[in-house]
């Protein structure tokens, strides 16, 4: 992903906030073309801020309500898409994956960074940060989509039911990735 990253890929991030990890990969592979989709007004504000800050001309964020998007997604125009803690708060978590899925160019990859956790509460009572994660997931999380009328999946969801949602979205080839030094996240990498 390195060596098409540096040739020049068209990137898509999900829930982008303030924008951190795209101006950091804009910063990092100038000949690839980055956008990030974010309901908050207020982070896409200070991400669009910072970029004209950085100078970066390859990089541009929207402000766009994600709860339609499997209708609203333009089709095959990304080669990578991520999101970061992002699925789990969606209003509606299986319109934006199906937008996601319809979204990949061919050869496109989907790469979901999501807490690492079982979808049943017996599965996680010796999890290294359990209560603070499930502490998180109901005061934030559960409530940001509750809020919207969604799903209310919440931190918690777990491998499970995550892998469930992907399949469901049309994910035929999902991969469950553990990095060594981060006890709290899988990374899901998804193909079409």
């Amino acid at each position: 992903m390195i060596e098409r990253l540096e040739k020049g890929l068209r990137v898509l991030d999900i829930g982008c906030g303030r924008g951190k990890i795209l101006n950091f990969l804009a910063a990092s592979f100038p000949k690839s073309r980055f956008t990030g989709y974010d309901l908050s007004n207020e982070a896409i504000e200070f991400a669009r801020r910072d970029a004209y800050r950085l100078g970066h001309r390859n990089v541009e964020f929207v402000v766009r309500d994600l709860s339609d998007f499997d209708e609203t997604a333009a089709p095959a125009v990304f080669d990578l898409i991520t999101s970061f803690d992002a699925i789990h708060d969606q209003a509606n978590p299986m319109a934006v994956l199906r937008g996601i899925h319809r979204s990949l160019a061919e050869g496109g990859v989907y790469l979901a960074q999501d807490i690492k956790a079982s979808s049943k509460h017996s599965g996680n009572l010796d999890h290294p940060l359990g209560p603070l994660l499930y502490t998180i997931s109901c005061m934030h999380c559960m409530t940001v989509s509750l809020a919207q009328g969604g799903d209310g999946l919440g931190a918690m969801w777990g491998r499970e039911k995550a892998l469930e949602y992907f399949n469901k979205a049309g994910f035929s080839d999902v991969r469950v990735c553990e990095l060594t030094h981060d006890v709290q996240n899988y990374y899901y990498v998804c193909w079409p």
